[in-house]
């Protein structure tokens, strides 16, 4: 078995409020720190395309909006852009980059999204709260459109029986069950949930740690790296072909009609 990440005593629970400050505080952004490419198109770019799209002279909410990367050029095409996260050191980076029809607002969804009823055409979470999805259908107009974006319960499927203790082995699709449960109690004329699936490669060893401790703090990581980099990779070696080391890429892509 390899070193536990999860053992050490600054493990942040992935994806809880205080997971999203320290990647706040020490990144200022949301991006992921490994190396990897994907063959043909992933559900980012799927995503991105069709939100591209829709937003076209509307008026859009960005939900999780993160440090405002895809918010800033989404308002290249849209008559407005709202983004809207709970984290204000993603905020901040947007707030520098503010225009006209651009703007950023710090709130947390969970206590609901401080808009107007049937306030914008179009609203998306790229990535983000899940819990955005009931007021969403309150500040949309009718006839409008909301899309999401969501890591998929089978990315990275393999990497539990390569890194045995390193990975948690993945137990049923808890991810998919809460979206499918949240977008019931929305009662949505029209909803559907489309799974995106392709391959990445990580290019290197260090992606693995990286891969595996995105997020957590550079006193884990180095302690990771000091305890098991040695076995990640020898077995990063012995199983990675020429494009780097394949594991699924998997994303849930949401599309709700009003």
């Amino acid at each position: 078995m390899l070193y536990n990440p999860r053992k050490h005593p600054e493990w942040l629970e992935p994806h809880s409020l205080q997971w999203y400050q320290q990647l706040g505080d020490s990144q200022k952004a949301y991006l992921y720190p490994w190396k990897s490419s994907v063959d043909g198109s992933d559900g980012e770019t799927v995503f991105d395309n069709e939100v591209l799209k829709l937003a076209k002279g509307k008026k859009v909410l960005d939900v999780g909006c993160g440090h405002g990367e895809f918010a800033i050029m989404c308002s290249r095409f849209a008559e407005e852009v709202t983004g809207f996260d709970a984290i204000d050191s993603f905020l901040r980076s947007g707030l520098e980059k503010e225009k006209h029809n651009l703007k950023f607002v710090l709130g947390n969804t969970k206590e609901g999204l401080p808009f107007a009823d049937n306030e914008f055409d179009i609203a998306y979470i790229r990535k983000g709260p899940t819990s955005a999805y009931k007021d969403l259908k309150r500040i949309v107009k009718n006839e409008g459109s909301i899309r999401g974006l969501h890591p998929g319960d089978f990315s990275g499927k393999e990497l539990a029986d390569l890194f045995p203790g390193f990975f948690n082995p993945l137990k049923g699709t808890p991810i998919l069950d809460k979206i499918k449960g949240v977008l019931q109690e929305c009662s949505f004329t029209k909803t559907e949930i489309e799974i995106i699936e392709t391959i990445e490669y990580l290019h290197e060893p260090m992606d693995v740690i990286r891969y595996g401790c995105f997020g957590q703090s550079l006193n884990l990581i180095s302690a990771v790296e000091k305890e098991g980099l040695i076995n990640i990779k020898r077995i990063f070696e012995k199983e990675a072909g020429r494009n780097g080391l394949s594991i699924t890429h998997s994303r849930y892509m949401i599309r709700v009609e009003l």
